[in-house]
């Protein structure tokens, strides 16, 4: 396999550094188990090197010393460490809401728990007194409509108060939780919850976006009389207070009744929610997650990792249909302060929310790297406009974080603020790749592997390589994996989609450099690799190099070169362009830029106007479908049209294919 062009031997510029003699959680986490375990890691390679190696021994450390809460006691640390299908912590009963629910060390009632905003400006404050309050009337209420432990309850629903509510008030009961963000279309809500035949819908009237009100009633009619199992719709006045909807039962109604909190005891593995891959050729794959398995990953991960401590306020810019809105309320697991926000990260403008984290004093703020690069092309310097002196860490993810992006960070943001570039999926509902307090921040790469995931890079045979491009491979069984994909018994669908290729060991689909410093940096979805002429490119390096140029808005780069073939395909750059931009202004820029900053086998054949990059419903760019429209696919059979944000997207290159490119 090539190395990439892009590879420099020496170490990038530092952008942040720990402090000497750096304490807080990691630190108390390594003094502890050098005293109980006998493992002395004077380093975080070294700490990592043993979580990986001594599994049994790194996650039984992590839940005692985190304070993980067993009903029951286990046998073992793993039953079985054979992937798929590794058994974790067999005997021990659990629940993620008790752990949600009970107050962390050092923090009261009416400390708060919660942060809610909207776009519009609607604001609430729940405090962990309140927020236990309403869990226990929704649990009455879903007790009233039938539900128990293993039934399912969905929501078609915002990131809001309500919809948090009545997660953890389904887990507390063991049943099995899911949700759509409000915008989702009616066709692909079904192809979502049809699957897992749901018990309840929770759904509001409609959402705020942009500026615009949108009245979603219609869907959740359509979708009662798609979803035979449902035994209750619930409906939340969210933009009318005064909202109501046939066949539906009032938000104040499910909860009038106040009753207790109690926290039925499920094995480890038992199923806590399901979300969804893209679901952009085909049905999308339900994937399941245990209680014990995220509970133990996201305490590992916010405490350790991210150095949460309780009262701390947490952000993460998300949808109800992002994994990372899982990630975000796991920092009621360690005491955190959450802070939800439901509207559009660029309205009225990108100030937004940075703002926000000026009033609500957030110490670690997350959002895209899109937002990131949207920030730096629009001139913000939200040092010079805000009061950040609370932040400490910003973090980024659902795509690659641009070396520009860093820059910009340091520069426009803060010098004394960490930088997590992160990287992981909803498969796992964690991050493989991250930060660590005591690991510094080197200019676009991501500072290292989290504590228990052995991250390597593997060649097409199988064999690891450093300092070289290759397969992104998770070679020892982490707790967060899917306990299964819904309707696959005999594990057929899980195994396909992540061991076929080196069995016993997860390939995740990413293009990555692990360095000499073991850091990473990721290159782009391996599948839609830029082979020009034997040198293998990711495509973050392509839209690294284009999106940085003033008056591009957006791009998906499509090499057209079919697998296996002997002769070398054309390779396409689709660009949006800003306002006032010009085509010809931009193309012979771009074309110099390309080929110093990558090679002249990246400079594009074609350059082409479109309106919009087709996007998934999580944002993603829909590379592969499009490759396989431009090679002469059926567009219905390359990719669902209700898996994408802008369906309307796709018609540029279904033109483009029938006129004979």
């Amino acid at each position: 396999m090539a190395a990439s062009p892009l590879v420099d031997e020496s170490a990038p510029e530092v952008l942040w550094a720990p402090a000497p003699g750096r304490t807080g959680p990691l630190a108390d986490f390594t003094a502890w188990v050098r005293e109980h375990r006998g493992v002395d890691a004077p380093d975080y390679d070294a700490l990592h090197a043993w979580s990986v190696s001594d599994l049994e021994g790194f996650w039984s450390a992590v839940a005692e010393f985190t304070g993980v809460r067993f009903h029951t006691p286990f046998r073992a640390v793993l039953g079985s460490r054979e992937m798929p299908g590794t058994e974790w912590f067999p005997g021990a009963t659990l629940n993620y809401a008790e752990h949600a629910l009970t107050a962390a060390p050092g923090r009261q009632d009416d400390d708060v728990a919660v942060l809610f905003n909207r776009e519009d400006g609607l604001e609430r404050i729940v405090t962990h007194a309140e927020l236990r309050d309403l869990a226990g009337r929704a649990r009455a209420g879903l007790v009233r409509a039938g539900v128990g432990r293993g039934d399912r309850v969905v929501a078609l629903a915002p990131n809001s108060v309500e919809t948090l509510v009545t997660f953890l008030a389904a887990a507390s009961l063991g049943a099995i939780w899911s949700s759509c963000s409000p915008d989702f279309g009616a066709r692909a809500v079904h192809d979502r919850f049809a699957q897992i035949e749901p018990t309840v819908l929770l759904a509001v009237d409609g959402y705020v976006y942009g500026g615009k009100r949108y009245d979603i009633r219609p869907t959740i009619t359509a979708l009662q009389g798609q979803l035979p199992t449902l035994r209750a719709t619930v409906l939340v006045p969210y933009l009318d207070e005064a909202a109501t909807l046939e066949g539906t039962v009032p938000w104040a109604e499910f909860t009038e009744v106040r009753e207790p909190l109690a926290f039925e005891p499920v094995p480890f593995d038992h199923p806590l929610w399901v979300l969804y891959s893209s679901g952009t050729t085909g049905l999308p794959k339900g994937i399941v997650h245990g209680h014990g398995g995220i509970v133990l990953e996201h305490v590992k991960a916010l405490r350790l990792q991210m150095e949460l401590e309780p009262g701390e306020r947490f952000f993460w810019f998300t949808t109800t249909g992002w994994m990372m809105w899982n990630f975000l309320i796991g920092g009621l697991l360690v005491g955190a302060t959450i802070a939800l926000y439901d509207g559009n990260p660029g309205h009225p403008d990108l100030g937004a929310l940075w703002k926000l984290a000026e009033r609500h004093r957030i110490r670690s703020f997350g959002v895209s790297a899109p937002f990131i690069q949207a920030s730096l092309k629009a001139g913000l310097r939200p040092r010079d406009e805000f009061d950040l002196s609370s932040l400490r860490v910003i973090g980024s993810t659902g795509a690659p974080l641009s070396e520009d992006g860093f820059r910009w960070v340091a520069d426009a943001v803060g010098e004394t603020i960490q930088i997590s570039s992160m990287s992981g999926g909803t498969d796992v509902c964690a991050g493989f790749v991250g930060s660590a307090p005591t690991v510094p921040v080197w200019l676009g790469e991501i500072s290292c592997a989290a504590l228990g995931a052995a991250v390597v890079a593997f060649d097409e045979s199988g064999k690891e390589v450093v300092d070289e491009v290759g397969e992104l491979v998770i070679t020892q069984p982490m707790p967060s994996m899917p306990v299964s994909f819904w309707n696959d018994p005999d594990g057929s669908r899980l195994r396909a989609a992540y061991f076929e290729d080196f069995p016993g060991r997860w390939r995740h689909g990413d293009w990555v450099r692990r360095t000499p410093r073991n850091s990473y940096v990721i290159y782009g979805r391996s599948d839609s690799t830029l082979n020009r002429g034997g040198v293998r490119m990711g495509t973050a390096d392509f839209y690294a190099v284009v999106e940085a140029a003033d008056g591009v808005a957006d791009s998906l780069v499509i090499d057209t070169t079919e697998l296996g073939a002997k002769d070398e395909g054309a390779l396409l750059c689709f660009l949006v362009l800003a306002p006032g931009a010009s085509l010809e202004e931009l193309e012979p820029a771009l074309r110099r830029a390309l080929r110093t900053e990558l090679s002249p086998r990246h400079v594009p054949d074609r350059f082409i106007l479109i309106d919009a990059v087709p996007r998934t419903l999580s944002g993603k760019k829909c590379e592969v479908p499009v490759k396989k429209i431009l090679a002469g696919v059926a567009p219905d059979k390359a990719v669902s049209r209700d898996a994408l944000q802008n369906p309307e997207s796709l018609d540029p290159f279904i033109t483009l294919t029938g006129g004979g490119r």
